[in-house]
């Protein structure tokens, strides 16, 4: 299935769902790669809604670093850590922690 035709998928999903978290997810994901600020929105009105839903943290958090936002990356990356800790999610926990890490680092370089 070509980029476009699963966009517009996805976008039918959502359209049919807006409360399902996956469907806004699936969507910002495949939304990433070619338009990294309407995925950004799909990912912050995710967690506004589903605060709960632990893949989008680091998600976000990537997407706010490529827009240069470091500190809203490391508060996001903080957030999904705690969520991560208090699912006893270990696998995401330790990804978040080492994106948190990894980040801190580069801004202290700078």
């Amino acid at each position: 299935m070509k980029n476009q035709e699963l966009l517009t998928q996805l976008r039918l999903f959502y359209q049919e769902d807006p409360t399902d978290p996956f469907n806004a997810y699936a969507l910002a994901m495949a939304l990433v790669p070619t338009n990294g600020s309407e995925a950004r929105q799909y990912l912050e009105a995710l967690l506004k809604e589903h605060p709960d839903y632990l893949p989008a943290y680091y998600q976000l958090g990537k997407l706010y670093e490529a827009f240069n936002e470091g500190e809203n990356a490391l508060k996001v990356y903080r957030q999904g850590i705690s969520l991560a800790a208090t699912q006893q999610n270990g696998r995401t926990l330790e990804e978040l922690k080492r994106a948190e890490r990894m980040l801190q680092e580069e801004l202290e370089d700078w």
